[in-house]
């Protein structure tokens, strides 16, 4: 995987491995073990395009390594460990046709054809994804006209700003992000006052989170705050990352 004359990689890594691999091509394997796209993508992405499409046993691996960020192969002469530290990106339509929710084109999908469709990503999967976005269609119109929005180099500066806040929070410890938090740590840093405490309560109870998700949330809850500059988690931010929980909402709605 090395360029020619160099003994480091000193880039990370942008892994996108098409919807057709296999179990040990994603994870590792072989007579003789190899590392996987998980491993290749240590230290840096893993884009998984049309995920849906990948087979659902595939898919299932994953959850060892995004929640362990190592993997083991283990054979009959020797066990390997590799390093799966990477951070996961995905994509996938909203339905089999890709119209659904489109105010311009009909969805011409059966609700038993989406419910199928949505059933390739199980729940324990989209327990272990922080953040589920839902992006509509862009009208042409919008596409050629410049927009007042926030430059790209106005939020990096804020994200560099939020990084600083957790190198100094995480400083005497051995992790150095929000998503790397324990759960003793979860507590000290992400707590609530009442008012987000009901919200993030009555929000697992209709969407029917797990523990783990609770956790995410509360993580990606103190994220925002951080990037806001802000101490304190507050609720606004909690209701913001509770948002981000999208294919949850579409399970139990």
């Amino acid at each position: 995987m090395l360029g020619n004359g160099k003994a480091l990689v000193a880039e990370r890594p942008f892994r996108s491995p098409h919807h057709t691999i296999s179990d040990a091509g994603l994870i590792g394997g072989g007579h003789i073990p190899r590392p996987g796209e998980v491993s290749l993508a240590h230290n840096g992405v893993l884009f998984l395009d049309e995920l849906t499409e990948f087979k659902k046993h595939v898919l299932e691996v994953l959850r060892q390594p995004i929640e362990d960020q190592i993997v083991t192969i283990a054979r009959a002469a020797s066990t390997i460990t590799y390093p799966a530290n990477f951070m996961l990106a995905a994509s996938m339509n909203p339905c089999p046709c890709g119209f659904l929710g489109d105010t311009k084109h009909e969805c011409t999908c059966k609700q038993n054809q989406i419910q199928k469709y949505m059933s390739k990503i199980s729940g324990p999967l989209l327990d272990r994804i922080d953040i589920h976005m839902e992006v509509p269609a862009v009208p042409h119109r919008d596409l050629r006209q410049e927009t007042g929005s926030e430059s790209s180099e106005d939020i990096r500066k804020r994200v560099i700003a939020s990084r600083k806040i957790q190198t100094k929070r995480f400083e005497k410890t051995k992790i150095y992000s929000n998503s790397q938090m324990t759960s003793r740590m979860i507590k000290k840093y992400c707590k609530t006052d009442d008012e987000a405490s009901i919200l993030l309560e009555t929000a697992i109870d209709r969407l029917g989170l797990s523990a783990r998700a609770y956790n995410r949330v509360l993580k990606v809850a103190r994220t925002i705050a951080d990037l806001e500059g802000e101490k304190d988690v507050r609720t606004c931010h909690v209701s913001e990352a509770i948002q981000y929980r999208g294919l949850d909402r579409k399970r139990f709605a």
